[in-house]
Order: C-alpha cells, then structure tokens, then sequence
C-alpha cells in the first residue's frame, strides 16, 4: 500500500474509541464497507505505533488489529501484516510470527506476515524466518524470509551504521534499504542490477528502492522493466513502488499489468492499488472494469482504490465510522 493511501486511512475517524475501531475492523455484523474497514486499521496503527507514551493502548491496537487475522478477505489480513510491520512496536512479533507459519493462512498472508518481521528488524525472529524459508511451499512466500532474513541482518550490522542514504519521501519502512550513495550509478547501471537474478534479491531490491528514490520518469521506465521478471514477489514489490511514487509515467506499464490475467494476483492487486494512489484521469475507467473480478483479492483491490481515486479527486468526501 502506497505512502498516499496511508495518509488517506489514517485520517481520523471521529468519536471512536480503540473498541469501536476494533468492531469495524473485524466486522462481526458484516455492515462496515471495506474502506470503512481499512480505515479503522490505519487508526488503530497510530495507537499501535505510540508505544512509549501509551504502552497499555498501543499493546491492545496490536490485538485488536491482529483479531482480523481470522477474517475471510485475503486482501484485508494482508494489510493487517503490513500494518502491524509498520508499527515499530515489538509486541506485534509473536503474531506475525505465528500467521507466518499458519499453513493456513494465504500465501499473500503469509508473505506479508514475514515481510513485516522484516520492517520490525526482529532478531528474535530469525529462526522462524529460517524455518518458514526451508519449509513454506510457496516460492514467494520462501523469498519474502530470504529478504527478510537479510534486512535484519543488514539493519543490526555495522554497514546500516555507515552507509549514507537517501533521506525517503516516504514513510514506509521497505523490504530493503536503497543502495547507499556513496557509490554512483547511473540509470542503466541500477536498471541492469534491478533484473539481474544472479545477484542476490536483496541487492536487487535495494536498487529497485534506489530508483524509486531518483523518482524521475526515466526512472519509472527502468523500473517497468522488471515487470518482466518471473518472480511474482518482485513484480508486486515493482508495482507497490510505483504507488508509492505516484507518477503518471507508470500508469501504461501498471495497466497492462493490471489486465494480466494470467498474472499472479498478488501482482494484480498491488498494481491495482497503485492506480487509485496514482489517481490520474486514465486510471478510473481501468479500475472499473475490474470491480467484478473473478479474484477476489483483484476485486476488492479495484474497490479500495477506487475509493482512493475518488478521494484524492474530490474534497467533498466523508465518511462515516461505521
């Protein structure tokens, strides 16, 4: 989920109390529309997220967002995992450690769940990410530990100590860190290391999240390029950066991808929800025709973006809590 759309869900939602955002949240009546839903899980991240000042209320917004673990939407227990990765708040670990190694759960979930013990740096959580690296049968769900694994390593080591970086326009803790400045690329030289799969994933990565940062439309078309890789990880980490950025220049290459539908729907969904963050004109008739998508996680990733779309072209919308 894009840097704009967190900013969009975590407007507040007025005279709702950490319960009531719960009970949204989780739905047991099943009223509350899906925006709705996600809007209550943002708010319950920013008390999740003040941990020092609010110990007691933060540990149970951890609770009450991993409550939603039990729901049926793969594309909502999959923002919860990212959710609760954002935190910062450590409480979170033992949760996500056991949706992770919930066979039961989702590729999408389990994924999600092992990229967030990454973002939370959890040492303690090494020899799950080892044991759901060996074992998950899922390939991308096996290469979300490898990056994992790598990111707390990297975030513990003395070279995270050293290494200038590019102070990020967004507020996204990311899979890996871009490549430190103090070595020059040019553009072809990141897009050649971006598709390089005998480099490690986590190099690649790191000049995915390297381009990003350069945020030129020369850099939006060395990034599109990796859409033609075989790994649907790398692919939906491709169109989440795009979101992030919010440029117009993405819009074809996430369009296309979007109509893929031999496409892993991971990838799918994540170029879906680029669009509506993207929120450009050609972009609402394309997220229409995907509202009955025989995927659910599609379908439910036009909804939200269209909803996305239509706040950031309209200063008219509001929104009731419930």
């Amino acid at each position: 989920m894009s840097t704009n759309f967190e900013k969009h869900y975590e407007e507040k939602v007025d005279d709702c109390n950490l319960e009531q955002l719960r009970d949204i949240l989780v739905n047991p009546e099943g009223k509350s529309p899906l925006a709705n839903r996600f809007r209550a899980l943002f708010n319950l991240k920013t008390a999740a997220s003040d941990f020092e000042a609010h110990p007691e209320d933060a540990q149970k917004a951890v609770e009450y967002i991993a409550a939603a673990f039990v729901d049926n939407s793969e594309l909502l227990k999959h923002e919860v995992a990212y959710v609760l990765g954002q935190t910062k708040n450590m409480g979170a670990a033992p949760l996500l450690r056991e949706a992770m190694l919930d066979a039961a759960q989702q590729p999408m979930v389990r994924h999600e769940a092992a990229e967030a013990l990454g973002a939370l740096g959890d040492l303690n959580s090494l020899d799950a990410l080892n044991q759901c690296l060996k074992n998950d049968e899922h390939e991308a769900v096996r290469q979300t530990c490898e990056l994992a694994i790598e990111r707390i390593k990297w975030q513990h080591s003395d070279l995270a100590k050293k290494e200038s970086l590019q102070t990020s326009l967004y507020s996204s803790i990311d899979p890996a860190p871009p490549l430190s400045l103090e070595k020059k690329y040019n553009l072809k030289e990141l897009q050649d290391l971006l598709n390089d799969q005998e480099q490690p994933l986590f190099m690649r990565y790191r000049a995915m999240f390297r381009l990003r940062d350069i945020g030129t439309d020369e850099a939006v078309q060395a990034l599109a390029t990796g859409f033609n890789d075989p790994s649907a990880l790398f692919k939906h980490e491709i169109a989440y950066v795009f979101g992030q950025m919010g440029s117009d220049a993405a819009v074809p290459a996430l369009t296309e991808v979007l109509g893929r539908l031999e496409e892993a729907p991971m990838v799918r969904h994540e170029a879906a929800e680029a669009l509506g963050a993207i929120a450009s004109p050609e972009a609402l008739p394309v997220l229409k025709q995907y509202l009955n998508d025989e995927v659910d996680v599609v379908r439910e990733s036009a909804i939200v973006a269209l909803d996305m779309w239509e706040y950031e072209n309209s200063t008219q919308l509001e929104y009731a809590p419930a």
